[in-house]
């Protein structure tokens, strides 16, 4: 009879010590598998394999597409991919970003219990923002293991605390005693495994979440429209609440909690600002090329009218830039 053997966990900013200290506490012969995600830049190099593997007794790879289960090995996602769960495999796969964030811990926390419901613990370590509540959500549902990192001890709270505020979690404690947990937990039989109920909703995000056709074809039918577009491809958006987790999803599967969709809104603001402010200065240098350029030939008319457009066009960049300086004092408060 098998024990809660699917382990996956969730960390971002300040993740990588808590993460250490829970390898390093695991035994060689552990019987479950454990499945890391930390959020990386999708063009660095990850060396948290390594770091792991040398932490600790289990071997620690990247996950590959395909790449067969096993106990007593570590897995981490891979740069710019989804690491998602399935029964006796990991599938790899360039899906939609979450909450701004690929490889996201909500796909593999989801992903995990729909294919191992109570079979899998779901710990969500020290983050910025919220990936990981929605993920533990689904896990708690399907009768998993509910563990989140004591928001005290976090380097950066944010990503426990939320997962504290949405989850009906079964414990929150200082990553020193995680390993223990894990260990207790992989060892105690699951009685009721296949006792809980399908969950559409879930099947659903799990498609999008690897891209599938059908599942990307339905992603807006699970919430209403609202007047604001998604800010990783301008799409259309949809809101539908998870418990009481507001979260927004658009056509082609990108979707956010609350402060993710915040914070991604502020980025696209500011790309947009910018924009704004690149496209004043060309036109005001246009204008001042075409002073000149009336100035040289006499036509005061001319450079009069280009002036005037000049001195537009500055106070318009000086108030572009004064809004870019206020969302910037926005964002560090």
């Amino acid at each position: 009879m098998a024990g809660h053997d699917i382990i996956v966990i969730g960390a971002s900013a300040g993740g990588l010590d808590p993460l250490r200290t829970i390898v390093a506490g695991l035994p060689r012969d552990l019987p479950a598998a454990v499945f890391i995600v930390q959020h990386v830049a999708a063009t660095g190099v990850s060396l948290l394999p390594e770091l792991l593997a040398h932490a600790g007794e289990l071997p620690a790879f990247h996950a590959h597409d395909g790449m067969q289960i096993e106990h007593s090995h570590v897995y981490v996602a891979p740069p710019d991919n989804h690491m998602l769960i399935r029964r006796g495999h990991i599938h790899v796969v360039r899906g939609p970003k979450e909450n701004g964030f690929r490889p996201a811990i909500d796909a593999t926390f989801r992903t995990a219990a729909q294919s191992y419901g109570p079979r899998t613990i779901g710990i969500v370590l020290s983050g910025m923002l919220d990936d990981g509540t929605a993920g533990l959500l689904a896990i708690k549902r399907r009768g998993g293991v509910a563990v989140v990192q004591d928001p005290a001890e976090a380097a950066y709270p944010s990503m426990p605390q939320s997962a504290c505020r949405y989850v009906a979690v079964d414990t929150t404690l200082p990553a020193a005693d995680m390993s223990a947990l894990i260990v207790r937990l992989a060892h105690t039989p699951i009685i009721a495994e296949g006792d809980t109920l399908v969950d559409e909703q879930l099947d659903l995000e799990a498609g999008i979440s690897a891209g599938d056709k059908i599942a990307l074809d339905l992603a807006t039918i699970i919430g209403e429209t609202v007047p604001f577009s998604c800010p990783d491809c301008d799409g259309v958006l949809v809101e539908y609440y998870d418990g009481d987790l507001l979260r927004f999803r658009c056509q082609v599967g990108h979707v956010y909690s609350r402060e993710s969709m915040f914070a991604q809104h502020a980025e696209m603001l500011d790309r947009s600002l910018w924009a704004a402010f690149n496209k004043l200065d060309e036109r005001a240098h246009l204008a001042q090329r075409l002073a000149n350029d009336a100035h040289r030939y006499h036509d005061a008319s001319g450079e009069q009218r280009f002036t005037r457009h000049l001195q537009q066009l500055e106070w318009q960049k000086e108030q572009v830039r004064q809004a870019m300086l206020k969302d910037d004092h926005a964002s560090v408060r």
